[in-house]
């Protein structure tokens, strides 16, 4: 039966018990425990009335009741109070006496013994009971379908196991926990990770993003929900009819959308499994017959398909639609920016030239300097004036992941035209010619292959 509430009395509903400490193999059990909560006998019939009347001092925590029988009368319910509202003496105030007293309900605050189990606990509360007391907690993770991915920290790395079971159990429809185990350093963009908890089989999940399905093998391509926001931003600028030659496509969260706003699109990656699922997620969401697929080398695709496209539509003096190149590869996507040094001949029907829009990460104090200035590197002339550099997220402490976007300048696309006949006769003065010991400036070292 309930007692007059004791001061001393354990009011703490936020910490589960305290041998749970350095627990490494969940034991879901050792998390009960029993804490003393104030109470009042209320009538039934007037529940709903007294309730609305002390609203401010129910038991707020989540997940508990508020109403519960009162073993010694069948015609009265107990109301749980918030302990943290109720004074140490245990008395109610006089406006909540009054209140009390018009319906014919007692003021006394009666003590009621609450078991708390593991369910009860928040991710944060249970992770800050087990891991050593001042440790960091992390509780963030990326949510890829049914998979949980998380980075843990060295110091977190004993209690993985139990930390992605606890991530599966407080979040319905996870069924897997994984933490990365290296950085993404393949040609293929994937990396290494490890099973902490649930399902280990089954690696192939189902994403939305912005009403467009994806299907993939996590374990085998490169997959961000964190790029969201830039995904719609890029095919946000596009208009029906317009042009996108994706280099490093992956599953196809830029080229699928574009396709869908029916535009043209060439979407690459080397990654034979991405391109399997680029494949099949355009046909999964019935563009397959909008968008050319290739399993290619980045720079294979631009001086290819890409080369031979562009050709095509900057000969057109009519043309209305625009041209873009996207390059999300941020560890190196930049070094691929020399193809565009004189790839076609000619010379341009119009001035709208392909728009470029390049990734990299940057470590530097001043990214967007760092990005544009290794960008003019690549392509042998300035953009100053001529580009914008944004932020897209932070990805680490003094890491950061940029997007330089510009239109191709003419004098880096075009090869330069032969000089007119008789041209050849004039010589450049012989403090201006090269030295057969200097370096020619068209010459560039070969790029490594593709690799994130």
């Amino acid at each position: 039966m309930p007692e007059m509430l004791d001061s001393q009395a354990d009011l703490d509903l936020d910490t589960p018990h305290p041998r749970v400490r350095g627990m490494t193999t969940l034991d879901r059990a050792a998390f009960t425990k029993e804490v003393v909560v104030p109470a009042l006998r209320v009538k039934k019939d007037v529940l709903p009335k007294v309730m609305k009347s002390i609203k401010g001092l129910l038991l707020q925590r989540p997940g508990l009741k508020r109403i519960v029988d009162d073993p010694g009368d069948e015609g009265r319910r107990l109301i749980l109070l918030d302990p943290h509202q109720i004074p140490a003496d245990s008395s109610l105030g006089e406006a909540e006496q009054e209140v009390l007293k018009g319906f014919d309900v007692s003021p006394e605050v009666l003590k009621y013994n609450l078991e708390l189990t593991y369910d009860n606990f928040k991710v944060e509360e249970v992770l800050q009971a087990v891991l050593p007391e001042g440790q960091e907690v992390t509780t963030a993770f990326s949510r890829i379908g049914h998979i949980a991915h998380l980075n843990l920290r060295d110091h977190q790395l004993p209690y993985r196991h139990l930390i992605g079971q606890v991530i599966i159990d407080k979040n319905p429809g996870l069924t897997c926990a994984v933490n990365k185990t290296n950085i993404i350093n393949s040609a293929y963009r994937n990396f290494k990770m490890e099973v902490l908890a649930g399902e280990e089989a089954n690696m192939v999940t189902k994403v939305k993003e912005h009403y467009i399905t994806y299907e993939f093998d996590f374990s085998k391509v490169y997959w961000n929900p964190r790029l969201c926001t830039e995904h719609s931003r890029i095919t946000g600028l596009l208009k029906p009819g317009d042009f996108l030659f994706d280099v490093f496509a992956g599953v196809g969260p830029f080229a699928v959308p574009a396709a869908k706003k029916k535009c043209i699109v060439f979407a690459n990656d080397l990654n034979p499994e991405s391109y399997h699922w680029l494949q099949h997620n355009c046909k999964l969401n019935k563009v397959d017959q909008k968008v050319c697929v290739f399993n290619l080398d980045g720079r294979d695709f631009l001086e290819g398909p890409v080369k031979e496209a562009l050709m095509q539509q900057l000969a057109l003096k009519e043309r209305k639609h625009a041209l873009h190149i996207v390059m999300n590869l941020p560890a190196m996507a930049i070094e691929f920016l020399d193809v565009f040094r004189h790839l076609l001949d000619g010379e341009p029907g119009s001035t709208d030239l392909p728009t470029v829009h390049c990734y990299s990460f940057s470590k530097q104090d001043e990214p967007a300097r760092d990005v544009q200035e290794r960008a003019e590197a690549r392509l042998g002339t300035s953009l100053e004036g001529r580009c914008s550099v944004e932020l897209v997220r932070n990805v680490a402490p003094h890491k950061e992941m940029m997007r330089i976007s510009f239109p191709i300048p003419a004098e880096v696309l075009y090869k330069e035209r032969p000089s007119p006949a008789g041209a050849g006769d004039l010589q450049e003065p012989a403090s201006k010619r090269l030295r057969p010991s200097e370096e020619s400036p068209e010459q560039t070292e070969k790029e490594p292959v593709q690799e994130s």
